[in-house]
């Protein structure tokens, strides 16, 4: 479905960021993959990643805390493919303290990486898009772009202005066949909520299974997890014709927390 084009994913060295790379790869795309890691892990996954999809796939370490990097990320995606068509937007932090003890720090680093990157890498790529009349940007947004959550400040206000810039890039380029949409997950099981699941099911005394139900269902009535492949498959549909009228949209992903 995507064979020819050339794909960046932001913060997709693991968790869902690998999820949407691995999706636009087993359709064809070539992939520019970013993130931080060990050297050696980092190239056995880009390597295995090109000898599995039979595409051309790349690796960028770069900070994307900083705008310089968010341009060169764009630049050297555009030097290895010729172009870039996808740009996926997912990289980022968290920190969850209350709003008075909130460190300025943090909420410098989270809304640097988790909005400003965002819209540095889309005006990086926008103007090639443009010349070539075809794009598909995608922001991984979070539910608590829509929704907010104690302690978590800076984080829900940059999702929240993540699904803003979504709308006003998605206005912008609606005549060009460019198409701009913010995927907003709600628990997404990555290796980073295994913890969560371990703590919550010793403290109901049962099996994994039920700390599982129990930490999900708190805000997910669904009381399952989404996976990596979920949101992958998401993002690929969204890549696809069949999504070019889909434009400016957030997409929860989310077991009906957003629907309470």
């Amino acid at each position: 479905m995507l064979k020819g084009k050339s794909a960046v994913v932001t913060g997709s060295t693991s968790g869902i960021g690998l999820g949407i790379a691995r999706s636009l790869a087993a359709q064809g795309a070539n992939v520019m993959i970013n993130g931080f890691g060990d050297p050696a892990d980092l190239e056995r996954l880009r390597a295995s990643m090109e000898k599995e999809f039979k595409v051309d796939v790349r690796f960028n370490a770069g900070d994307l805390s900083q705008a310089d990097a968010c341009s060169t990320l764009i630049a050297e995606t555009e030097a290895a493919f010729g172009r870039v068509d996808i740009l996926v937007n997912n990289v980022g932090i968290q920190h969850v303290a209350a709003t008075q003890d909130f460190p300025v720090a943090k909420w410098d680093a989270i809304l640097a990486i988790n909005l400003s990157s965002y819209f540095h890498t889309i005006r990086a790529a926008l103007p090639g898009m443009q010349a070539r009349g075809w794009g598909r940007i995608i922001n991984t947004a979070s539910v608590h772009g829509l929704v907010g959550s104690i302690h978590k400040a800076a984080y829900v206000a940059a999702k929240h202005g993540v699904v803003g810039l979504t709308k006003v890039v998605a206005l912008e380029n609606a005549e060009a066949n460019i198409t701009c949409n913010a995927i907003c997950p709600g628990w997404v099981k990555t290796p980073l909520v295994q913890p969560q699941i371990e703590a919550r099911a010793a403290l109901v005394g049962g099996s994994l299974l039920e700390g599982e139900r129990s930490l999900v269902g708190e805000k997910q009535p669904s009381k399952r997890f989404s996976t990596p492949e979920d949101i992958g498959a998401l993002a690929a549909f969204l890549c696809s014709e069949a999504a070019h009228n889909i434009t400016g949209t957030t997409l929860p992903v989310d077991g009906g927390w957003t629907a309470q």
